[in-house]
């Protein structure tokens, strides 16, 4: 069962089912949900799915390209491609792809999955021109095809698909952002796994997680609220470990950066203006600087606004990731303490 989700999944219902070829990009913050809304949406219904290799721990560029053609060729080989060596480039790759939805075409709609598209676009690698060329040389053309994409960089699939002012310039048909769990959607979440929260508990759940799917997925039944948190945040074993260093790693070209920011931001309520945050993070003004805040904002961890009775070139961006200042705040000082959230959860401490 999904929770919540009833537009999106109408959306997607709605595309499989029209008479054009459909080039959808699906995104929003990591671990908000993305991969799971449209396996499900479309179980069953789907012809090939492929997922980028996570770019966390590998080394060189050269490295990452081929590891990257090793995971689409071996997805190939397990989805049907026969006859084919592993291909050397992006477009042989997209060419084998091609040879196999030829191989597999019934008439019927074909959906092609590819989950977090960006971590594929290694540099110099040549991906994007050759995926354009498999949709605009081949998918195009076809009316039978679903070309599904997602990613957690929303700053990737923004300035190259929706603002593409190359060979996917308005090659989109349909963009749906995921956001996370409204409160409501919380609530019928806990409900649907029969795990007992107070509504109160809830708000409390949304101010540590942020409604974010996968983080309230780890919550077991028979723990309080407080047990629940520790289990996920404290101790020696958390199941989110290092989750706000992974986090940036993944979704950011320039995660140290990113990394510095946001924290810089943790620390006032109200935000900092381009220079104060220029100055205290030592990240000179310019492409650098607009470049980093301009992802942070675009993926929802930072909010631009104009500050009241200031003039409206002043700009300040303010933190407004409930995830992201809940780990500053208390898991980053306190994260050994296995009984941190259960020992304060009452205390001015956390009150506030």
């Amino acid at each position: 069962m999904i929770v919540g989700r009833k537009e999106e999944i109408a959306e997607l219902d709605k595309l499989y089912y029209s008479d054009r070829p459909e080039f959808v990009a699906v995104y929003g913050r990591r671990r908000v949900g993305k991969t799971f809304l449209i396996k499900q949406a479309l179980k069953d219904r789907i012809t090939f799915q492929h997922t980028g290799v996570s770019p966390v721990d590998q080394d060189s560029d050269k490295s990452r390209m081929k590891v990257q053609l090793e995971s689409f060729y071996y997805a190939l080989l397990n989805q049907g491609l026969e006859g084919y060596k592993q291909p050397k480039s992006w477009m042989e790759a997209f060419f084998q792809l091609e040879q196999l939805l030829q191989h597999l075409d019934t008439g019927e709609r074909q959906v092609v999955f590819i989950d977090e598209l960006p971590w594929m676009d290694t540099p110099r690698s040549g991906f994007l021109p050759a995926f354009e060329n498999f949709w605009n040389g081949w998918c195009s053309g076809r009316d039978n095809i679903m070309l599904i994409v997602c990613g957690s960089a929303t700053s990737w699939i923004l300035s190259n698909l929706s603002r593409n002012k190359g060979g996917l310039y308005g090659r989109l048909t349909a963009e749906i952002k995921l956001s996370p769990f409204t409160l409501r959607e919380c609530e019928e979440y806990f409900e649907h796994t029969q795990i007992q929260m107070s509504q109160y508990d809830i708000l409390q759940s949304y101010m540590v997680f942020g409604g974010i799917p996968y983080y309230i997925s780890y919550f077991q039944k028979g723990l309080s609220f407080e047990q629940n948190v520790d289990k996920i945040l404290f101790g020696s074993k958390p199941r989110l470990r290092d989750e706000f260093n992974r986090l940036f790693a993944a979704i950011f070209n320039n995660p140290e950066d990113s990394k510095k920011v946001v924290r810089l931001l943790a620390t006032r309520h109200a935000g900092f203006t381009r220079e104060e945050i220029s100055n205290a993070t030592g990240i000179p003004l310019g492409g650098g600087l607009t470049n980093t805040l301009a992802a942070l904002v675009e993926s929802d961890f930072v909010m631009r606004y104009h500050p009241y009775g200031k003039a409206k070139s002043v700009e300040c961006y303010k933190l407004m990731d409930n995830f992201c200042l809940f780990w500053l705040k208390y898991v980053k000082a306190n994260a050994c303490d296995a009984g941190f959230a259960n020992d304060n959860m009452t205390s001015d401490i956390l009150k506030a």
